[in-house]
């Protein structure tokens, strides 16, 4: 039971409907002033974060790329440490990674410049539409989830079919498409380096496809009146095969390591890099893709992430993809089923954000 009384006439669908049409987002809602949330975003207590006590780790692996050039020295032993932490953790951070910190605070500054707007000049962005263009709007999966996370966001396709960038909104609309160029290239490097530790070729993951389709996301987390009600993003792996994310100095965002959720601390400059469901399939289990969540924001100033997603592109639907052939020995037999590009689609947006249901799916049974 809730703070929220629960009665049997509760009609969430028309409650979303409101929200949602009042094209106000959660930050409408946080600078109004309310003190409590509105029910559509309370969760039920097995969802939210238990009370908080002290992890065993004091982060998630950090990896200095300072060195990478350096192919006697350097190299070989970075590449084994973004194994080894893509296999482990499924997530690490990486520092001199050559991404300019001027970009990353004028992307970060600019995101948050747009949420400074009058609401009303916000608005006229306010749209819903998630595979294609330009997208503004709060929880991209609000129709589909039970209850609704603290945060909006903004969605822009950069490739293989780029929104036009006059749809873009004015404030962040340079930074979308330099962010895009600085996060492609840290993707490439970072494929190169777990296509060798797999004792692959370097181009392997770019040969198959696995960073053709790019989706900019700016996810903005503003003050939550009543953080231990909901979450500012429920726990879920990525879907994709790479994600590239930078964030603010506002904490918040947990990994799952073993039994235990560990925070994310805010490095200045740093990148985060994660593997997602897809690479985790065509590794055979090689790397992991990881449970992740966001708690809700109790602090004043909002956090902001800005993430870019790389996956495979739609193709004409006849291709099928699964584990690569070169990792397969009757030792290690393919652990997945093939797929097709429609099918990993439709299980994505079918339903919410949830934690490795494509991998369910496709696992075979042994």
């Amino acid at each position: 039971m809730t703070a929220v009384a629960m009665t049997t006439d509760y009609d969430r669908v028309k409650d979303v409907k409101e929200f949602d049409e009042a094209r106000i987002g959660v930050k409408g809602l946080s600078d109004s002033g309310i003190t409590t949330i509105p029910r559509i975003f309370i969760h039920s207590p097995e969802n939210l974060p238990a009370s908080k006590s002290p992890s065993s780790y004091d982060g998630i692996p950090v990896i200095d790329l300072s060195g990478i050039n350096d192919a006697v020295h350097g190299r070989p032993q970075i590449i084994q440490k973004v194994k080894e932490a893509a296999k482990e953790w499924g997530f690490f951070q990486l520092i001199n990674h050559g991404v300019p910190l001027t970009a990353i605070n004028d992307t970060i500054s600019a995101f948050k410049s747009f949420h400074a707007e009058p609401l009303e000049s916000r608005a006229k962005h306010y749209v819903r539409e998630e595979l294609r263009g330009v997208t503004y709007t709060s929880n991209n999966d609000l129709y589909r989830s039970k209850a609704a996370s603290w945060h909006d966001y903004v969605q822009v396709w950069r490739a293989p079919e780029a929104a036009p960038v006059d749809e873009i909104p004015a404030a962040f609309r340079e930074e979308v498409v330099a962010w895009d160029g600085h996060a492609t290239e840290v993707a490439e490097r970072v494929a190169e380096m777990l296509a060798e530790g797999l004792g692959l070729h370097g181009g392997k993951f770019k040969e198959l496809g696995c960073l053709e389709t790019r989706i900019w996301v700016g996810v903005y987390y503003p003050y939550c009146p009543q953080p231990d009600l909901t979450v500012g993003l429920s726990h879920h792996t990525d879907p994709g095969a790479l994600t590239v994310l930078v964030q603010n100095e506002v904490g918040g965002l947990q990994v799952k390591h073993g039994e235990e959720w560990v925070d994310v601390k805010p490095i200045k400059g740093a990148l985060i890099v994660n593997v997602g469901d897809f690479l985790q399939i065509i590794s055979n289990d090689e790397y992991k893709s990881v449970q992740h969540r966001v708690l809700a924001n109790a602090n004043k100033e909002p956090r902001i992430s800005i993430v870019e997603f790389f996956n495979i592109a739609n193709g004409d639907g006849s291709k099928r993809y699964g584990p690569i052939p070169e990792l397969l020995s009757p030792e290690k037999p393919a652990l997945y089923r093939t797929f097709t590009k429609q099918e990993f689609d439709q299980n994505f947006y079918s339903k919410g954000l949830d934690s490795k249901s494509l991998i369910e799916k496709l696992r075979v049974e042994g």
